[in-house]
């Protein structure tokens, strides 16, 4: 059964950092496209962040990430463990939310992996919390 779990989200300070891991089973994470969301009270489920790794040569390892966290958040893969990561430095009140990893079914463009209707698969979500 494939499965994706979430962890490495708490409460920092503003400017800090944090890094999220999202483990598969069932399936070899590697041929699979990852993405990152978050979604905050209130509002719709963004995408973060994402890695494209499945079929599509040209696009083939392609990252992309929401313009809010360019330069700030970094997703990397270990496929030695079947984990995806999020490396999130500076962070803003504004990040506030539960984050969610997600996998789909199909091969995706790295211009569109940003997009939840893209995905099938998603994880229980791990919170975050930037206060002060």
């Amino acid at each position: 059964q494939l499965q994706l779990v979430e962890s490495g989200g708490g409460l920092v300070q503003p400017g800090g950092s944090l890094r999220l891991s999202c483990v598969a089973s069932g399936f070899t994470l590697d041929y699979y496209d990852i993405g990152w969301f978050r979604q905050a009270p209130g509002k719709e489920r963004e995408g973060v962040s994402c890695i494209v790794s499945s079929g599509i040569s040209s696009s083939f390892g392609s990252t992309n990430y929401a313009d809010s966290v360019k330069g700030r958040f970094t997703i990397s893969r270990d496929n030695a463990k079947n984990t995806v990561y999020l490396e999130m430095n500076s962070l803003e009140p504004e990040d506030t939310a539960v984050y969610f990893c997600a996998t789909s079914r199909r091969s995706l463009l790295s211009s569109l992996c940003l997009f939840p209707g893209q995905y099938d698969y998603w994880g229980q979500g791990t919170q975050v919390t930037v206060s002060s």
